[in-house]
């Protein structure tokens, strides 16, 4: 039976890219693999068909070859110094390269050969949670802080090898960090076990990291925390994390920021507010009063008189600033009438006659207000 086209197999043009091919091959490998056919009797050799036109075309050389010849080229042992037949019969050896194609970036494959694969590890990132007070948050401040992590080992360099020489390649897996096994119909890869995927090993370990190119250490960090900053802001200094496994780059190390709540502000963005007690008798006849502010500062507020609780005033731009600049928020006073206690004979008596006197010239409008609105409430459940 003669063969069909090798881009009618993988159903593109003669001019596709190589991404185009390697699109479409692994469309069609999906689509025939046998273990999604297993009741189509053909799938296994539509499968093989597209794995060998995809084996020839993916390859320069033999796809010019084929583009000049057809399926002649390959036949009474032509293109012998390339590998002969393309579908030759080397099936497990397609497979594997079906299973890398399809799988490989899920496996974590880097780009394919020793001389793709990275040959160390980069560090992990490291966080740092950090407390500051509001004061700081409004200000801004530098602080020190201590990050235990790991470090480039000074003996090795970070290669890991005594006397900073360099690994070798792992003489297992070539360099590839990975062995494969023939299991039946199946080529299996798996870590390699000599080296643990690093396609490297090192002959003689460094005495003082054991190999690992890093050593555990303190180190004293300088952070500078802008000014405006709130729980949950975070800062990142690159490189500033673990070291990298046998040289590879450092991770980074991420600062997670926590203000600590303050007892005379509370914020909410950049406004603060700031709950003031006052006196009944400021709050009745009215006058001034001293609040602090976040600055460290003090500023006087008018009080009208026969102000209530809960009763605000704005204090324009004494709030927070702006993380990254644009003014600074407001601070609101709110107003907190309280109540004398432990009052003497002579302060009873007074605020008995002035009750009365208050009763009389109505001085207490919401409470009449709503004192009314409960008798009728009352009137009206009798009805």
């Amino acid at each position: 039976m003669a063969k069909r086209d090798y881009y009618e197999v993988l159903g593109i043009a003669k001019g596709a890219s190589p991404e185009e091919i390697k699109k479409a091959y692994r469309q069609k490998a999906k689509e025939l693999h046998p273990d999604r056919n297993a009741s189509n009797p053909d799938a296994e050799a539509q499968f093989k068909e597209a794995n060998e036109a995809y084996d020839t075309l993916k390859d320069d050389q033999k796809r010019a070859a084929y583009d000049r010849f057809g399926h002649a080229a390959f036949e009474g042992g032509g293109m012998g110094g390339m590998g002969g037949h393309p579908g030759g019969g080397d099936f497990a050896s397609a497979f594997s390269d079906v299973f890398e194609d399809l799988f490989g970036d899920f496996m974590g494959r880097g780009g394919g050969g020793a001389g793709a694969r990275s040959r160390a590890q980069r560090g992990s990132d490291l966080r740092y949670n950090l407390r500051v007070t509001l004061e700081e948050a409004y200000q801004g401040v530098q602080k020190t802080i201590n990050v235990p992590a790991s470090v480039t080992c000074a003996a090795c360099s970070g290669s890991g090898a005594e006397g900073g020489a360099e690994p070798v390649t792992c003489p297992t897996c070539s360099g590839m960090g990975k062995v494969r096994a023939q299991q039946g119909f199946f080529t299996v890869e798996r870590t390699c076990p000599t080296c643990g995927g690093m396609g490297q090993i090192v002959k003689n370990p460094c005495r003082v990291c054991g190999g690992a190119g890093r050593v555990e250490k303190d180190r004293a960090l300088s952070v500078n925390i802008p000014a405006g900053v709130e729980t949950g802001t975070r800062i990142r200094l690159a490189g500033e994390g673990e070291a990298g496994l046998r040289g590879g780059p450092p991770g980074d190390l991420y600062i997670f920021l926590e203000v600590r709540e303050h007892p005379i502000f509370q914020r909410d963005g950049m406004t603060l507010y700031c709950r003031v007690p006052l006196s009944i008798i400021t709050a009745a006849l009215g006058g001034e009063i001293e609040v602090p502010t976040i600055d460290g500062g003090r500023s006087k507020v008018k009080v009208p008189s026969g102000s209530q609780t809960g009763r605000q005033m704005r204090l324009r731009s004494k709030g927070m600033p702006a993380l990254r600049g644009g003014g600074s928020g407001d601070m609101l006073i709110e107003l907190a009438v309280e109540t004398p206690v432990n009052l003497t004979a002579r302060q009873k008596e007074l605020l008995q006659e002035f009750a009365k006197i208050s009763e009389e010239n109505n001085n207490n409008p919401e409470g009449q207000t709503f004192f009314s609105k409960v008798k009728n409430f009352w009137e009206g459940m009798k009805g």
